[in-house]
């Protein structure tokens, strides 16, 4: 796959909304009704919202999910292939695929996408623009731009089961004592949290999503993404009050 400039529309960015029908920890999680609504709706709510946005593009293996996105007008249906709907297939895999289409069938393409998962429901439109304007101010610096939420426990205290005894990932050890000391002791420490991740489109033709050069964009609201029931019916109980 070779990149054009003619195959870039300069300055552009466009939302891409990855939906893979199926999932393990939570039973057709993306179309899961959150207080009434299906979980895919509030990622397609918050990027009509983005009057910053040219395009929106919905990316799902399923014809249900396509059906439900179809309600929302102006949206662009990309139906995913089985090989990139699979339980391990990356984000890489699927925007590649998209691109992919777009340039064979001569269309153009952005040079920006602003990724939204679909599992983190709550967004401020506001914090969306922030990051969106953090990018443009930055984008020579940086390969991409990651939303990303501080742990409240510093990740340098991660542990693994190694022959059934535990291991420091960070100290390569055994010995723990050294995970016992104050927090304050350690360095921060953050997790990407699908809230907004925006990457440049020529990083998919270097064979890669967001490259060497990550910037990060730290979210101080609450970090929605769900992964498991627990997670889902925390943010239920949330939305309630």
């Amino acid at each position: 796959m070779k990149l054009l400039k003619k195959n870039i529309i300069k300055n552009e960015i466009w939302v891409f909304i990855p939906a893979r029908a199926g999932s393990k920890s939570i039973k057709n999680k993306n179309i899961k009704k959150l207080n009434g609504l299906p979980l895919i709706c509030y990622s397609l709510n918050a990027a009509k919202k983005m009057k910053f946005i040219k395009k929106i593009v919905f990316s799902s293996d399923s014809k249900k999910y396509h059906k439900i996105a179809a309600k929302y007008l102006n949206i662009e249906s990309h139906l995913r292939s089985s090989q990139t709907s699979k339980n391990y297939s990356s984000d890489y895999d699927v925007f590649k695929e998209y691109i992919q289409q777009k340039i064979k069938n001569e269309e153009k393409i952005p040079e920006f996408f602003f990724h939204l998962r679909p599992t983190t429901p709550l967004r401020k439109i506001s914090t969306l623009k922030d990051i969106y304007n953090y990018f443009l101010k930055n984008k020579k610096k940086f390969s991409s731009i990651r939303s990303v939420t501080e742990l409240e426990n510093s990740g340098y205290r991660t542990v693994i089961v190694r022959n059934k005894k535990l291991y420091s990932l960070f100290f390569k050890s055994f010995h723990l004592d050294q995970i016992n000391q104050a927090r304050q002791l350690f360095t921060k420490t953050f997790i990407p949290n699908g809230y907004g991740d925006i990457i440049k489109t020529e990083n998919i033709f270097r064979g890669f999503i967001h490259g060497n050069s990550v910037g990060s964009y730290v979210i101080k609201e609450l970090n929605s993404d769900i992964d498991n029931m627990d997670e889902f019916n925390s943010i239920a109980r949330f939305l309630k009050k």
